[in-house]
């Protein structure tokens, strides 16, 4: 298997698609390390190892504090084996409201959880990297990094700033056998996903080319392939993996929202016919 005799660490890794991508990595060769807050990763490492036949181990830390996880990677490294592979895949969405309104403490912590925890992982696990002359990390974004995303700009731009972030990884040490690049999924099923409206969930459908959503399966093998030797000379790049969603422009508005645009645009095609 191609990612046999390597780590991988996977942040967000209890569930939704951080589980896909553990489960994807791991089917191929890799050993796995889960870090997550949640009180069940320990059980999901277990079942991955159970049901991939290969090591899984499961840490907790807050990845937003740089001793944290530098103390994390290195138990994770010491049971599993030199970290090779990391995929930044932790992030929060709970922060919504209007730019005029939001909560500065919320917004910090949306910066600080998806783009400060991955600053932070990548600087516990790049040295060692560094020394081996070979490391791939992978860094989860959103198409939300490009277009924005209504009453949500904390994520939006915390999003974006991983597009900087792994270009700038890439300039610094694609010499050092160490690829970046960063992964940008449309709407995917995941459990949150799930939960949000269905005129959202829809909306999204019907403007997106695929006409359908993504799975997390399909996000997660786009990863396994960047973590490969077969990826080596893919470095910096932005990957979309949206069913094509980004050639609409669409923002994740409300289906009324977009109605209403449209609406606006054929009255104001008839009005050019008219004249």
């Amino acid at each position: 298997m191609e990612l046999e005799g390597r780590t991988a660490i996977v942040t967000g890794g209890a569930g939704g698609l951080g589980r896909a991508i553990a489960t994807a990595l791991m089917a191929r060769g890799a050993a796995v390390g889960l870090v997550d807050l949640a009180e069940g990763v320990q059980g999901v490492a277990a079942e991955l190892a159970k049901d991939g036949g290969g090591k899984a181990a499961a840490a907790s830390f807050d990845i937003t504090d740089a001793a944290a996880a530098a103390t994390g990677v290195a138990a994770l490294a010491n049971e599993l084996g030199p970290i090779d592979i990391l995929v930044n895949n932790a992030g929060i969405v709970d922060n919504a409201a209007p730019v005029a309104t939001m909560e500065p403490a919320a917004w910090r912590r949306e910066i600080e959880v998806n783009l400060t925890g991955a600053f932070t992982m990548i600087q516990a696990v790049l040295g060692a990297m560094v020394e081996r002359g070979w490391g791939r990390i992978v860094n989860i974004s959103s198409v939300a990094a490009r277009g924005g995303l209504h009453f949500q700009a904390g994520y939006a731009a915390s999003k974006a700033g991983l597009i900087g972030l792994t270009h700038t990884v890439t300039l610094e040490h694609a010499r050092h056998g160490i690829t970046c690049n960063v992964v940008l999924p449309g709407l995917t099923y995941t459990e949150k996903v799930r939960s949000m409206p269905p005129e959202i969930r829809a909306n999204t459908a019907s403007t997106t080319p695929a006409r359908r959503l993504g799975e997390a399966h399909e996000i997660a093998h786009v990863v396994a392939f960047l973590a490969s030797p077969g990826a080596s000379y893919v470095c910096g790049a932005e990957i979309d993996v949206d069913g094509g969603f980004r050639l609409n422009a669409s923002s994740l508005a409300s289906r009324k929202e977009v109605a209403d645009t449209r609406g606006l645009s054929e009255a104001a095609g008839a009005r050019e016919k008219a004249s």
